[in-house]
């Protein structure tokens, strides 16, 4: 077999569409805010990411935003028909809850454009062979409902997402097979209620002048706890009500890094496990066993929400699968002091996470600054570690994807060496991974086409389709979309 060489310069095997089982699938994943454009048209009503692009463009790198992204709502049969060029069998992509229920509840009105963009994605996507796997929430809650009562700080949040669950199950069930809760509530809660990076902006009261009012030190435990609730509410709801008839499946997707620790002091350990705890712990332990990590319980203290013994019963269990999002690796070292003046998480985790050690990143960067440093034996350390601690559920890499930054240099951007590699090496250690005996049964690169970025805005480019912003977004295949288009067919 074939040698490439990993960050170390050791020869690996080269891994193939072969190494993995027939019934396994590989696609792309996207988000609506991100993707469709169209953010103020055919009726859809505004999200929170709307709402805090335009009232703080300087949050965002290049102080844009995505009203139009990437116009997938116009342009999704182009998308499809990359999407089969390439070779891929699934599309993960979301719902926009304020394009189906402009107000975020039933009562307030469905929007008969945004129902039939849809059923148009969705038909095309069945139309080549294509199966959708359709997230629910991917941070866009509805503006109404942040107005209303504070989003996700609240409890309501609970039963108008079921409801909104409920809709898309009746709409779009006997043609999705495929159900996603929720996208990332550790990212969601951290970068929006901790550090006031991403909508609504709330958190870091320490510095109120630039800053919504907030509190880290309460508001990300509420948000997380009412977002485990709305999970289990959508996905017990489905189970028991539509899931026979239907004939599908539902799970929820979280996200990862893989954490070394610092050095080999007990100390060090110590403060890996709770990076752990407080970022794929907080989330998952609850699902599986029905509360949260001990070491959260321990520091948080009465800041920390609790379930009802209902509660605990009602949430374990809530999910057919997992889907876990990695990308890079970072350093845990233990720090035991507070490192701001109020109640935070941040303070709470007691460890410091870096790339870097002594200035050396653990994997490879496009940039020194960059958080993405490319570790794909990561990603199999992660797998068994989640199959070793929570009852080695079954599993979709919902996203994996490099990132290159933004310039002017087309041919290099399109010449994406960086990104075949990574692919490559990260689907060899999911299939090392494989091979310990984690239950894996898809994946999905992050992304199909370069998009809107979140905070950076468009100055990263994780696609593997070259969008030319600057003319009618035009989309042209980079070398990483030829390289998995001969993974797949050759």
């Amino acid at each position: 077999m074939a040698k490439v060489f990993n960050n170390n310069c050791q020869p690996i095997d080269v891994v193939r569409r072969s190494s993995f089982p027939k019934d396994f699938v590989f696609g792309a994943a996207s988000s609506a805010y991100q993707y469709e454009g169209a953010a103020f048209n055919y009726c859809k009503g505004p999200s929170i990411w709307d709402t805090y692009t335009h009232k703080h463009p300087e949050r965002i790198a290049d102080h844009k935003n995505g009203d139009i992204a990437v116009d997938e709502y116009h342009r999704y049969k182009e998308d499809v028909a990359i999407m089969k060029s390439i070779g891929f069998d699934v599309y993960r992509f979301s719902i926009a809850w304020s394009r189906i229920f402009p107000t975020g509840k039933l009562c307030g009105g469905k929007n008969i454009d945004g129902i039939r963009y849809y059923h148009h994605l969705i038909d095309e996507l069945l139309k080549h062979g294509i199966k959708p796997y359709v997230t629910l929430f991917h941070w866009d809650v509805p503006q109404a409902l942040e107005n209303e009562y504070g989003g996700c700080l609240n409890r309501q949040f609970v039963c108008h997402f079921r409801d909104f669950a409920e809709f898309c199950f009746e709409e779009f069930g006997k043609k999705v097979k495929h159900w996603i809760t929720l996208n990332e509530q550790f990212i969601f809660t951290f970068k929006s209620y901790v550090m006031a990076e991403y909508a609504p902006g709330r958190g870091a009261e320490w510095d109120p002048c630039r800053y919504l009012a907030g509190n880290s030190g309460t508001e990300p435990y509420i948000v997380g706890h009412n977002l485990i609730l709305a999970h289990a509410a959508a996905a017990n709801l489905y189970k028991t009500k539509y899931q026979a008839e239907q004939k599908g499946e539902i799970g929820v997707t979280l996200v990862s890094r893989w954490y070394e620790p610092y050095s080999n002091s007990e100390a060090d350990g110590k403060a890996r496990d709770r990076a752990f705890d407080f970022s794929l712990g907080w989330f998952l332990n609850p699902i599986v066993y029905g509360d949260y990590p001990q070491s959260m319980r321990d520091l948080v203290g009465r800041r920390l929400p609790t379930f009802t013994k209902d509660e605990s019963n009602f949430i374990m269990n809530s999910f057919d699968f997992l889907g876990i999002n990695y990308y890079t690796a970072n350093y845990a070292k233990d720090n035991p002091n507070d490192v701001h003046p109020h109640p935070s998480y941040l303070n709470d985790i007691h460890a410091t996470l870096s790339t870097d050690r002594d200035g050396v990143p653990i994997g490879p960067k496009v940039d020194p600054s960059s958080w993405l440093a490319v570790y794909p034996v990561g990603l199999k350390e992660l797998l068994i570690h989640i199959k070793k601690n929570y009852k080695n559920p079954i599993i979709y890499i919902t996203e994996n994807g490099y990132l290159d930054l933004d310039s002017c240099h087309v041919h290099h951007l399109i010449r994406d060496k960086g990104r075949v590699k990574y692919f490559h090496d990260h689907l060899y250690y999911l299939h090392e991974a494989m091979k310990a005996g984690v239950r894996v049964r898809g994946y999905f690169a992050w992304s199909l086409l370069d998009n809107f970025e979140w905070a950076s805005g468009y100055t990263v480019r994780f696609g593997l389709t070259y969008i030319d912003f600057k003319h009618n977004l035009m989309r042209m295949p980079k070398d990483s979309a030829k390289w998995f288009h001969n993974f797949l067919t050759t």
